[in-house]
């Protein structure tokens, strides 16, 4: 048998390190001396058998220990089974609050810009003059604008009754224009006709 082989029986028949693969070891040659013995006295065999007994007691006892600590350790396994399972579940719920953290953190950016800008528009709303003071300067204004029209009706009025007038002083200057022109025509017609007179008769026309 080679030194592995030996070392693996020793690990399978003494697994938890007690010394069980010495004592099974003691126990069996005991038992097989004491099966080929035949000069033993009671006392000695009395002996030989209680030695047996304590050491397969001891044995006994091992094995009820590896048992023992065999379920202790299944039983630590399922513990940290469940708190590996417990910790996966708090990193799991830990990410989930950091991503509601930033969430939360993008909210209250936003909400922060929009009450700087209610700052901002408040701060314009309030330099801005009051709403009364507003309606009042309108109604100046309106009033105002109304007598500037009425004022521009009047003068628009104003200018219609110049141009009628200069119309009519156009017309009159041209029909007066008309009549010097006629009475021009008459006067020389009637200067034309004395000329002829006077020539035909060598006498000069009598002044008015």
């Amino acid at each position: 048998m080679s030194d592995e082989d030996i070392i693996k029986r020793k690990l399978l028949i003494d697994g938890d390190g007690t010394g069980d693969d010495r004592r099974l070891n003691v126990i069996s040659k005991t038992l097989k001396k004491w099966a080929n013995s035949t000069e033993d006295s009671p006392l000695e065999n009395q002996a030989t058998h209680d030695k047996l007994l304590a050491q397969l007691s001891l044995c006994e006892y091992s094995v009820k220990r590896s048992q023992l600590l065999t379920k202790t350790t299944t039983k630590q396994l399922e513990n940290y089974k469940k708190i590996q399972e417990k910790f996966e579940q708090q990193i799991i719920d830990v990410k989930e609050s950091i991503k509601q953290n930033k969430e939360n953190l993008i909210q209250a950016k936003i909400w922060k810009q929009n009450h700087m800008m209610y700052d901002l528009l408040a701060q314009s709303i309030a330099e801005q003059p009051a709403r009364k003071e507003t309606n009042q300067r309108l109604l100046n204004l309106q009033a105002e604008l109304k007598e500037l029209h009425k004022e521009k009706e009047f003068l628009e009025h104003k200018l219609d009754m110049r141009r009628k007038q200069f119309h009519v002083l156009v017309s009159s200057a041209s029909k007066l224009q008309v009549m010097l022109e006629e009475a021009e025509n008459s006067y020389n017609s009637i200067s034309s006709v004395d000329n002829n007179v006077t020539d035909s008769t060598g006498v000069e026309p009598m002044s008015e």
